[in-house]
């Protein structure tokens, strides 16, 4: 029995130096690859976390250099202020912590908050195989891990977390604020559902049996395909050249992903995209579901024109009580909301939504 118990407690212990060891592997870039300029008004670094499921994540780190309030104390992490609140930024789906998610988080910084902007798991410097792969659950989880960073922080104040989650992220973010009552405030911005999307087609095109059994049968056929040669086929990033009949909203989605404005050598958007089967979870797992028991606030942010305003207001009805706000920008497009060229993002209600709820 002694010899059993000695062999159990080794094969644990190795496992936890693997496990460890395995949270130390990353390849982060040190140079500043983004699709923006660099603030002078924030401290940047490179951080990483894991999830429960021990893939680690890659995450940009944006403190601001002087603490409101406190005027010419320069912030750096090895000083002990738990103190600030904090943001945690991912989205869109398919790009990298250096397109969208890091204007917003570096934006936010600017004005007082300690904001992280992450890759999630099977993307960009993040951790997990096979790569270009998405879930409801472990991409909510990857919310909920930046969450438990943040928390342990020694700038943070744990009471004072909110998220942000943008295009397909706003229905993790959702999900996300749905299940951890940590997460003090939520702002989803040009939001997807995700689940509504593979469900229903855009527009609620396929939104039907026969063409979710077609699309079954599809996913089955690839896996196949895939399991035999060993590979995962990708299915293809933004169209590039653009077709002349492509629709307008992917037009504006070229003309992020596939040009300087918004290219990045790691975004999925930019480049070959997700795996064909990447995101056949999302049919049949409902992100919002549980909407309607959030007790914090959620603001939810939407453009005008965007194609996808209808997932915000879908959303938006799902949410219950006086915690709940609806913001549309007239005029805007949902890719006007990604990088703020139309001086649209509404930076300002933002920090006050967030200010307020995050005391």
């Amino acid at each position: 029995m002694k010899q059993t118990v000695t062999i159990a407690l080794a094969a644990m212990l190795l496992l936890g130096c693997n496990q460890n060891k395995n949270m130390n592997t990353l390849n982060l870039t040190q140079e500043w690859d983004k699709t923006f300029p660099k603030s002078e008004l924030v401290n940047h670094s490179k951080v990483t976390f894991h999830n429960r499921f021990g893939i680690e994540l890659a995450a940009d780190m944006y403190v601001p250099k002087e603490i409101p309030g406190q005027a010419g104390n320069d912030v750096t992490p090895d000083i002990d202020r738990a103190s600030l609140p904090a943001i945690a930024v991912c989205g869109p789906f398919g790009a990298v912590k250096e397109q969208t998610a890091g204007i917003y988080a570096q934006h936010m910084a600017e004005r007082g908050f300690l904001a992280i902007a992450f890759d999630p798991s099977f993307t960009g410097e993040s951790g997990g195989e096979p790569r270009r792969m998405a879930s409801p659950d472990i991409n909510t989880e990857d919310f909920l891990a930046a969450v438990d960073f943040l928390s342990t922080n020694e700038l943070v104040e744990p009471g004072r977390i909110g998220i942000i989650g943008i295009c397909g992220w706003g229905g993790m973010a959702i999900n996300a604020a749905a299940l951890d009552p940590r997460i003090k405030a939520t702002v989803t911005s040009t939001m997807y559902d995700m689940s509504r999307v593979a469900r229903e087609g855009y527009f609620g095109s396929t939104d039907n049996e026969a063409a979710r059994d077609a699309q079954r049968q599809a996913w089955a056929a690839q896996r196949t395909e895939d399991y035999r040669s060993g590979t995962y086929k990708r299915a293809g990033g933004v169209v590039d050249p653009l077709p002349d009949d492509a629709p307008w909203f992917v037009k504006d989605y070229h003309a992020y992903y596939k040009t300087p404005r918004g290219y990045h050598k790691r975004s999925g958007n930019s480049n070959d995209g997700w795996n064909v089967i990447g995101t056949m979870s999302f049919m049949n797992q409902p992100l919002l579901d549980m909407a309607g028991e959030i007790k914090t606030p959620v603001l939810i942010i939407h453009g005008e024109k965007a194609h996808s305003r209808y997932f915000s207001e879908g959303a938006f009805e799902k949410l219950k009580g006086d915690n709940k706000e609806l913001l549309i920008i007239p005029g805007a497009v949902h890719t006007d909301l990604y990088d703020d060229v139309a001086g649209v993002i509404p930076y300002d209600k933002m920090e006050s939504f967030f200010k307020e709820n995050l005391k």
